[in-house]
C-alpha cells in the first residue's frame, strides 16, 4: 500500500511522471522558479514543466511578469484565475490561487460567488473583469460591449493586461487537465 501511494504521487492522473526535484534541469531556472513559490519549493506544475526546460523558462518568465509586474490591480488578476479554474474544472488552479485571491482583498464571500460565477458580491470593475474572463473562456471572442465596459472601468493598459491574463490562465488550466497534475500532498 505504500508503495501504491508513493508511486501515485510520483505520476500525474495522465500517468505522465512528475520531474523529481534531484534531476529538475539547470540550476538557475529551477532556483528562477523556486524564488517565485511558496516556501521555496517546487509545485507539481513545475514538476511537469521541467520535461522541457526551455518550455519551463519560458512559462516562468510570462507568468513571473502576470503575477509581479504588471499595473493590473491584483484582485482583478485573482477573479479572473479563480474564475478560469471554476469554468475550465481545473481544481488545481483554484487550489494554488485561494490564497491570494484572499491576499488580494478577495473575501469568503467573493469565493462562494466565484464558485457560482455569480458577480453580486464584487464593484463594478470586478464584475466587469468576472464578465469578460467567463466570455473569453467560454467562447474566446468576448462581446464588444464587455470590452468598451472593461475598458472603461480600467482603461486600455490594464485591459490588455487582464486579457492577456485570461488568456494565460485559460493556457494554464488546459495544460493541468492535458497532463493531469494534481495538487500537492499535504504534509
Amino acid at each position: 500500500m505504500l508503495t501504491l501511494l508513493l508511486a501515485a504521487s510520483l505520476v500525474s492522473k495522465t500517468g505522465i511522471p512528475y520531474v523529481q526535484d534531484d534531476k529538475a534541469g539547470p540550476p538557475d531556472l529551477v532556483q528562477a522558479i523556486k524564488s517565485r513559490r511558496p516556501n521555496g519549493q517546487l509545485l507539481n506544475l513545475d514538476r511537469m514543466l521541467l520535461h522541457s526546460p526551455n518550455y519551463a523558462k519560458g512559462w516562468n518568465g510570462m507568468f513571473a511578469a502576470i503575477r509581479n509586474q504588471l499595473s493590473l490591480p491584483g484582485n482583478l488578476r485573482e477573479i479572473a484565475i479563480m474564475a478560469i479554474g471554476v469554468l475550465n474544472k481545473a481544481d488545481y488552479e483554484w487550489i494554488q490561487h485561494e490564497p491570494e485571491f484572499l491576499k488580494a482583498g478577495g473575501t469568503k464571500e467573493q469565493l462562494a460567488g466565484l464558485k457560482r460565477l455569480d458577480p453580486k458580491p464584487f464593484n463594478d470593475a470586478e464584475k466587469a473583469a468576472l464578465q469578460l474572463t467567463i466570455e473569453m473562456t467560454r467562447n474566446v471572442q468576448p462581446k464588444q460591449a464587455t470590452i468598451d465596459r472593461v475598458r472603461k472601468l480600467i482603461g486600455d493598459d490594464q485591459y490588455v493586461e487582464l486579457a492577456g491574463t485570461i488568456a494565460g490562465y485559460n493556457m494554464v488550466s488546459r495544460f493541468l487537465l492535458a497532463t493531469g497534475v494534481e495538487a500537492e500532498a499535504t504534509k
